[in-house]
């Protein structure tokens, strides 16, 4: 696997966009179902014995879920103001130790896990260098989870991209961002493989993959928040993001009621280590 020096450079600025709205990101963003970790621990048999290093955890979201399980928890953060608060809201939890690096450049010290657990962050990392890292910090048969939150819609249900069309187009035309999200019967009908990410070769074998539904309900106001913690939004210059946002959250007021939804598919996808030369 080989890296393409500017889709390093896009992927590093792109990730430091989350630093800029640590607070807010950390109370807009949708966490991640119990469910999920319990089927976690039954792939994996994770324990209080295990070693967990967590790629990514920004403000902590997946963190303290994995600390309640009672097993050690390393989380990397290339964020300063996304670390420095992970460590406040993990600050009474013994079993945590946050670390401020990237994954690619984080020093190791020769120590070795059981599991590697990255929720919404794997995108981030530089596949060139990060799948055989991953590789290498984990123990014999130690395993890689990846966690994440796909935004889905239902047929006929309201759905804010579908009313604020004309808006996105107005004041950033012809964004290939902008669309309908897929519909979650095609999302949970990708269930092979390792998503939308490089794929690991040898390295892993093949994950097992489940999904997990959720929904996160806004008003007007705080729809834009989110979409203001999104990497969607925070690459647009702020006098096109602002003015945007202000549109979309009078339009769900006037045309939706001050009530909109936000649906997902969380997924988990779990492989294990492979022996390779």
């Amino acid at each position: 696997m080989t890296g393409d020096p500017e889709k390093r450079a896009n992927r590093r600025d792109l990730g430091r966009v989350f630093n800029e709205v640590a607070e807010g990101y950390d109370r807009v963003r949708p966490g991640y179902p119990d469910e999920l970790f319990a089927d976690l621990v039954a792939i994996t048999g994770m324990d209080e014995r295990s070693s967990v290093l967590e790629v990514g955890c920004g403000t902590g979201q997946a963190t303290r879920s994995l600390a309640a399980l009672g097993c050690s928890v390393t989380a990397v953060e290339p964020g300063r103001e996304m670390a420095a608060l992970a460590r406040q809201r993990l600050a009474t939890l013994p079993n945590v130790e946050v670390e401020t690096s990237t994954f690619e450049e984080w020093d190791d010290s020769g120590v070795r896990f059981d599991a590697l657990v990255a929720a919404s962050s794997w995108h981030w990392v530089d596949p060139s260098i990060g799948w055989r890292r991953a590789h290498d910090v984990l123990r014999p048969g130690g395993r890689l989870a990846l966690l994440g939150n796909v935004v889905v819609r239902r047929p006929g249900e309201p759905e804010v991209y579908a009313e604020t069309a004309d808006l996105h187009e107005r004041f950033c035309p012809g964004n290939p961002g902008w669309g309908h999200p897929p519909l979650e019967d095609d999302v949970r009908g990708t269930d092979e493989g390792w998503g939308p990410v490089d794929d690991p070769g040898g390295l892993f074998g093949p994950p097992i993959v489940r999904w997990y539904p959720a929904v996160q309900w806004f008003n007007g106001e705080g729809f834009a928040d989110h979409l203001r913690s999104t990497s969607l939004y925070r690459r647009l210059d702020h006098d096109v993001r602002e003015p945007l946002l202000d549109a979309i959250a009078e339009r769900i007021l006037t045309r939706m009621g001050d009530r909109a939804s936000r649906r997902y598919l969380s997924v988990l996808r779990v492989g294990q280590r492979r022996e390779v030369p």
